[in-house]
C-alpha cells in the first residue's frame, strides 16, 4: 500500500513539473506593411504574461541582466531563430515589453551575450491565436556595425528599432522605415523627431535625412561643408539655422531657413 501511494505521489509530481516546463515553438513570419498589432481581447483572460527566470538562471544565458519569459496562457513561448537550425531556439529575452493596453501584443528581444545586436520579435495574439513576427530586415551597409543600435525610446511616441522600423507606442502600429539605400539601413544616427511626432530625422555625414513614417515620403536636407564637427554643437547649430516647415499635405520636414533674421520656437526642437 505504501509503495502504491509513493508511485502514486512521485507520479504526480512528475506529472506537474512536466506541466510546468510545458512550451511551443513558434517559427517567426516576415512583417507585412504598416502592421497593426493593437488587437482587442475578448472577455477578462490575459493570454500572455512576462515572468522573470531566476538570477541565477538569467546569469547563466548570459551577463548580470535579467532575463525574462513569455507565456502563452499556460504554455512558454519558445521562437524559432534559424529554420535552418533545429536546436536554434529561444525563450530567453533581455527585454520584453507590451505594447498595448489590452497586453495582447509584445515585442521581446533575445538574450545574447555575443556581442552582437540580438534580433526583436513581436508576439501577438489575435482572434485566440499566437503568433511571432520578426522585426529585422538584411543589410549589407559598411558601418552596419555602427548604427545597428538595437531599441532607441523617441519619446512618448513609440520605438526606433535598427534604424529600420518604428514602433508606436499609441496604437502599436510597425513602419518600415524608408530606406536611403534598399539595400542597406539607414547610415547615420537618429537626431530628432518633428514637433508632430511622425518624422524621424537622422544625421549623416554630409545631410539630414528625414523620413516621414506614416506616409514614406523622405527630404534629404544637404549640410554646408562649414557646420560644426563636435557633436556638442551640432544640435544648436541646426536648430539656429534650421526650422520645421509643411507642405501642403501637412507633411513637416527639417529645412535650411531662408530668412536667416527668422525667430525659432525652441519648443520645435525638443530631442524627443
Amino acid at each position: 500500500m505504501k509503495l502504491r501511494l509513493l508511485t502514486l505521489l512521485f507520479a504526480v509530481a512528475l506529472y506537474s513539473c512536466t506541466q510546468k516546463e510545458q512550451g511551443k515553438i513558434y517559427s517567426p513570419r516576415s512583417l507585412t506593411e504598416k502592421e497593426n498589432f493593437n488587437q482587442f481581447q475578448k472577455g477578462t483572460e490575459q493570454p500572455l504574461t512576462i515572468y522573470k527566470y531566476a538570477e541565477q538562471e538569467g546569469k547563466a544565458q548570459g551577463g548580470e541582466h535579467d532575463r525574462f519569459g513569455v507565456k502563452f496562457r499556460d504554455t512558454t513561448v519558445r521562437i524559432q531563430l534559424d529554420p535552418q537550425d533545429k536546436d536554434a531556439v529561444a525563450d530567453h529575452f533581455a527585454l520584453a515589453e507590451f505594447l498595448n493596453t489590452q497586453k495582447t501584443s509584445l515585442l521581446v528581444q533575445i538574450a545574447d551575450h555575443s556581442g552582437l545586436t540580438a534580433p526583436f520579435y513581436l508576439i501577438s495574439v489575435k482572434d485566440g491565436k499566437l503568433e511571432v513576427v520578426s522585426i529585422y530586415r538584411p543589410s549589407s551597409g559598411g558601418d552596419d556595425q555602427r548604427f545597428t543600435r538595437g531599441l532607441s525610446r523617441v519619446g512618448r511616441s513609440g520605438y526606433l528599432i535598427n534604424n529600420d522600423f518604428f514602433i508606436t507606442t499609441v496604437d502599436a502600429k510597425v513602419y518600415a522605415i524608408k530606406r536611403q539605400n534598399p539595400d542597406e539601413r539607414i547610415q547615420g544616427l537618429y537626431f530628432i523627431n518633428s514637433t508632430d511626432k511622425k518624422t524621424l530625422v537622422f544625421l549623416l555625414s554630409s545631410s539630414l535625412y528625414q523620413v516621414n513614417y506614416p506616409t514614406g515620403e523622405v527630404y534629404t536636407q544637404p549640410l554646408p561643408a562649414g557646420m560644426p564637427k563636435a557633436a556638442a554643437q551640432v544640435f544648436p547649430w541646426v536648430q539656429n539655422n534650421f526650422s520645421w516647415q509643411t507642405d501642403s499635405r501637412g507633411i513637416s520636414f527639417l529645412k535650411k531657413n531662408k530668412d536667416d533674421n527668422r525667430i525659432i520656437d525652441i519648443k520645435d526642437f525638443k530631442k524627443s
